[in-house]
């Protein structure tokens, strides 16, 4: 016998097995008690919450011979036959392949044959969306007014893309998400009977993965029994989610929590080296901090967040590190990048990119925190402030005329050459190279998104004032990312600020040898190598 899918073989058969839709199945089942039975229905909601399922224990019951409180007895021949998908009075449309005018028509004149064995002639139209706007309008008359023993039941997940002339002529029922308790209920009852071991918290796993969908929980549990030998393991399940797990996300937050891009980026290059995909690290940092803000929220998380209680414990601490701003901000962030993500050629870029964006979050918040507490300082009598005095007046020396009107005379250009020179004349590339480290380290301090980007750079080079960084090849998104025209600028800044020497950045790539060099600088080269006594130039 060939092997059929956990979800088909647990599919529900009576709709006291249909999961987390009391609400429908207690209104289907009084209609078929009453005989009160509708022409045609429309049942909506998500995938995998019953749709179909529902469709076949209601065509089944109307057609049962001997129906148990509304529900279909599945012994008598009507039932076994519908049961073994043989019965030709309960039909299964699929609309996206059969979408077009001819297909409606076809079935236009199927329904004037009367069911061979059952009651009723029940046509189950799936993903009805699908169809399209002709073939809606010529199954319009036929689904006003169909005879008296053809029932159809529509099924789809957008409603909102059916014409309200089809839906005004339907009862409606929408299927709602199945809680993951439900689920997990229903998961641990079908691996008893598949005499396989799980543990809850791996069942709550699945069943949060799921999003409501049990199908999507039963596939998954098909999976994972597939690889477990007996017991289904928690590791097992996240290797199949491709999920990232609750150590690894608690270090990525611990990094943004402390701003540390270096200790960030490499967290995330390890998590992406094991195997894990960027979108789901991505969608799993989204629930983590939406966990965060429910538990900064109020007293009735445990209530809300379907985890143990250790778990709680560790959201709770990482929560009480955050502000609220900036726990939405986090959010804002990677809902922007998980959208970002669908269309993306790069994830891996978008994904560093989202991360450096989450170091910066909640700057405003930081700022605030550090002013409090500068008043509070004050307030306490620990850090004296002095009151302003009136600066000394400076005698201010004008340069001889001489020497303005050679300054006039030259260009612009020629001026800011001789200004380079002079404010970089005290500082040579030694200076920079040995004063590096430190360098990084304040401009970490001054803009920590500039510190990821710069701290994979390469000095080269100083050269009237302009310092080259070079790039290795696997950094070309950071080069790009730091000479961003206000990237730059403000490394410039930053830099001189520290070095008190103006400087101009360039950045190069491994396989660049920069700007290129006149025959000047050139020249210049020369005569440091081997002395100008030694030298004779001829054109």
């Amino acid at each position: 016998m060939s092997y059929k899918a956990i979800y088909r073989r647990f599919r529900p058969k009576s709709f006291e097995d249909l999961i987390g839709q009391e609400h429908i199945s207690t209104i289907l089942k009084n209609q078929i008690k009453t005989d009160n039975i509708a022409h045609a229905y429309l049942f909506s909601g998500i995938r995998g919450t019953g749709k179909t399922s529902a469709a076949k224990i209601f065509a089944r019951a109307v057609n049962c011979t001997s129906p148990i409180e509304g529900d279909p007895c599945n012994k008598c021949e009507i039932c076994l036959a519908s049961l073994d998908e043989s019965l030709m009075d309960i039909v299964e449309i699929d609309a996206a392949s059969n979408n077009k005018v001819e297909d409606i028509r076809e079935l236009r004149e199927s329904i004037n044959y009367p069911p061979s064995k059952g009651r009723y002639k029940v046509y189950i139209v799936d993903e009805v969306h699908m169809l399209s706007t002709s073939a809606f309008n010529a199954f319009l008359k036929t689904l006003e007014e169909p005879p008296s023993y053809v029932i159809f039941i529509l099924a789809t997940t957008e409603q909102q893309k059916i014409p309200a002339t089809i839906v005004s002529r339907c009862q409606r029922y929408e299927f709602k998400r199945i809680s993951s308790e439900d689920i997990s209920k229903n998961m641990a009852k079908i691996c008893s009977e598949l005499d396989i071991s799980v543990e809850s918290r791996t069942l709550r796993l699945i069943a949060r993965n799921s999003e409501g969908a049990m199908r999507d929980a039963l596939s998954i549990l098909d999976q994972v029994v597939a690889i477990s030998d007996g017991k289904i393991e928690y590791e097992e399940v996240l290797e199949s989610l491709g999920s990232a797990s609750g150590e690894v996300l608690l270090s990525l937050v611990d990094s943004i929590v402390e701003r540390d891009a270096a200790e960030l980026f490499g967290k995330i290059e390890s998590t992406i080296k094991s195997g894990k995909d960027s979108t789901r690290l991505i969608k799993d940092m989204i629930s983590y901090f939406r966990s965060m803000v429910i538990v900064k929220a109020g007293s009735n998380y445990r209530e809300i967040l379907d985890e143990p209680e250790e778990v709680l414990d560790e959201i709770k601490k990482r929560s009480d590190k955050f502000g609220m701003d900036r726990l939405m901000d986090c959010i804002d962030i990677l809902s922007e990048a998980e959208a970002t993500m669908k269309y993306a050629t790069q994830p891996r870029i978008t994904l560093e990119i989202t991360a450096m964006k989450l170091l910066e979050a909640g700057e405003r918040e930081a700022m605030i925190a550090r002013i409090e507490k500068l008043e509070n300082m004050i307030k306490s009598g620990k850090i004296e402030v002095s009151k302003a005095t009136r600066p000394e007046s400076r005698e201010t020396k004008v340069p001889p005329k001489e020497v303005r009107r050679e300054e006039k005379s030259q260009s612009p250009d020629e001026i800011g050459k001789k200004e380079a020179e002079l404010s970089s004349k005290e500082l040579s590339f030694n200076d920079i190279l040995d004063e590096w480290s430190e360098a990084l380290k304040y401009v970490k301090k001054k803009k920590i998104a500039l510190h990821a980007l710069l701290v994979e750079g390469k000095l080269v080079k100083l050269k009237n004032g302009v310092l080259t960084i070079q790039f290795g090849d696997q950094f070309g998104f950071h080069k790009d990312a730091i000479e961003k025209e206000h990237n730059k600028r403000a490394v410039e800044e930053i830099l001189a600020d520290y070095f008190k020497s103006s400087l101009t950045v360039n950045f190069i790539m491994e396989d660049e040898s920069g700007p290129e060099e006149d025959e000047e600088d050139l020249l210049q080269d020369v005569v440091e190598i081997f002395g100008s006594e030694k030298l004779k130039v001829e054109d």
